[in-house]
């Protein structure tokens, strides 16, 4: 066995979840190194949408979300039938983001969009390294890697992260329970070439039939995804339907006259829906499928878990400089923890709406569906929700000061902005107000506040923002004290 390597963070797993993290900290300047047991990036499509939050916070990086955007496809809007029948329509027109679509992206060009990304930050990952062993300590952890030759050696980090699935030794290692259930239903997948979709193909389409579910995402001009519910099989693994077994399904369940052919992926899965308690176990953390896995439905999987990463990185940044405070540390699972229980509730929500064969139950959806889905407030919220906009932290113990008589966001909000928070080389905090008491601020917390005071949404308030974009204190314009108190207790 070599001799040991010591490094500030570990990274186990370069998904996107992991080379998220990693481009992160290393713009931070906080030296990381990332494994990945698997020999190459994923050439399967696997999670395919980038939505506009996820979209905003990669704006903050160097090359910010072009590479993404050019590379994808914008979806804009969601249809749902029931049969042939519209139920309802709801776009992403009203999405207060620069970004108010869903953008088609296979998995393996995000990934590679990350790792070049990450390349070019000078960070290479080591792949066909595998983390067979760790052990935590009060400071720090130790893992023994496997490397591609075979042989193993020692490493130590600072902290490390777990970024390494559903199946995640991190989370094993540290005992975190995996609660949740698995669904009694074997779903299809399928990555095929189709002619005949009677909507454009910027839009998606829900159809709810007796006999299940099935779902339309388009990936690019001619080219889709398919993804429908059956009953289970029996067997210890979904079986992979045949392409015939695709177009009977497509002819069942799916408006007339759609023909698939050319198929490039084809697959069978269940659905798990489990979470931790915890995302932080002393020096070691959980991010993504290592911390919850669901249901595909709202396809927020993969943009959690990047998400993830982005709430860590600047908090884990200002730990490793000396800066953070450990209850700022322990912030990240109890803004982290809160969001993922929205989405596994949203997403276990809409699937057993869309894959209830109930008749009483089908004719009640369809109708109070075709209600609500009337409304544009309801709309409006539909397309917030989708696009993860409405992500907020309202019960952050980050949370300080109130918006009371003020035309601004609340403590916890995200605020909007055409210039991204968080610093280029440093997590900073950024202030919006006015008048020299506001100036005097950023003097005293210069390692922490971004040089210059940005305009406030209301002349009359003080809005303290985290790197991140939402909304950490509030105060009445010269209410210093609310700011200084906030900042404290996370800074050092």
């Amino acid at each position: 066995m070599t001799e040991v390597i010591s490094q500030k963070v570990l990274i186990i797993g370069a998904g996107p979840v992991g080379l998220t993290l990693a481009i992160e900290l290393t713009r931070f300047g906080i030296p990381v190194r990332i494994v990945e047991k698997a020999a190459q990036r994923t050439d399967k499509s696997k999670a395919l949408v980038v939505w506009s939050r996820t979209l905003e916070l990669l704006d903050r990086q160097p090359g910010g979300s072009t590479a993404f955007s050019d590379a994808g496809f914008k979806v804009g809007a969601v249809n749902i039938f029931s049969g042939n029948k519209p139920i309802g329509r709801a776009t992403m027109d009203s999405v207060a983001s620069p970004y108010p679509y869903a953008l088609m992206l296979p998995q393996s060009e995000t990934e590679r969009i990350l790792e070049e990304r990450l390349e070019s930050l000078g960070v290479k990952v080591q792949r066909q390294a595998e983390v067979v062993s760790l052990s935590l300590r009060d400071d720090g952890a130790d893992a023994v890697i496997r490397v591609s030759d075979g042989h193993e050696e020692k490493a130590r980090a600072d902290w490390v992260v777990g970024c390494d699935g559903a199946h995640s030794l991190v989370r094993h290692t540290v005992g975190a329970p995996f609660a949740g259930k698995t669904m009694d239903s074997d779903f299809v997948l399928a990555d095929v070439h189709m002619r005949g979709y009677p909507v454009p193909d910027t839009e998606t389409s829900v159809y709810w039939h007796q006999d299940g579910a099935f779902v339309v995402f388009p990936i690019s001009p001619g080219r889709y995804r398919l993804i429908g519910d059956m009953p289970p099989s029996g067997e210890a693994h979904p079986p992979t339907p045949t392409l015939e077994q695709v177009q009977a399904l497509a002819d069942r369940r799916g408006p007339p006259g759609m023909t698939v052919f050319d198929p490039i992926w084809l697959a069978g899965f269940r659905i798990n829906g489990r979470k931790v308690s915890s995302y932080r176990w002393g020096r070691a953390f959980l991010c993504g499928d290592a911390a919850h896995v669901h249901s595909p439905a709202g396809g927020q999987g993969m943009n959690t878990g990047m998400q993830d990463a982005f709430n860590l990185a600047w908090k884990l940044a200002l730990a490793a400089k000396g800066r953070g405070t450990e209850s700022l540390l322990d912030s990240f699972s109890a803004e982290r923890s809160y969001v993922g229980d929205q989405v596994l509730k949203n997403a276990d929500r809409l699937t057993a709406v869309g894959t209830t064969r109930n008749p009483v139950f089908r004719a009640v959806r369809d109708v109070v569906g075709h209600l609500m889905l009337g409304l544009a407030p309801v709309q409006h919220a539909l397309a917030d929700t989708m696009t993860e906009v409405s992500i907020g932290y309202p019960e952050s113990p980050l949370n300080a000061g109130s918006d009371a008589g003020l035309k601004g966001p609340a403590p916890g909000q995200r605020l909007v902005s055409d210039r991204p928070f968080g610093g280029d080389c440093e997590p900073r905090f950024a202030l919006m107000a006015a008048g020299e008491a506001a100036a005097g601020l950023i003097e005293r917390h210069a390692g922490v506040l971004e040089t210059a005071l940005r305009p406030p949404p209301d002349p009359e308030g003080m809005w303290l923002i985290r790197p991140d974009g939402y909304v950490a204190a509030v105060a009445m314009n010269g209410d210093i004290s609310t700011i200084e108190h906030s900042l404290a207790r996370f800074t050092n």
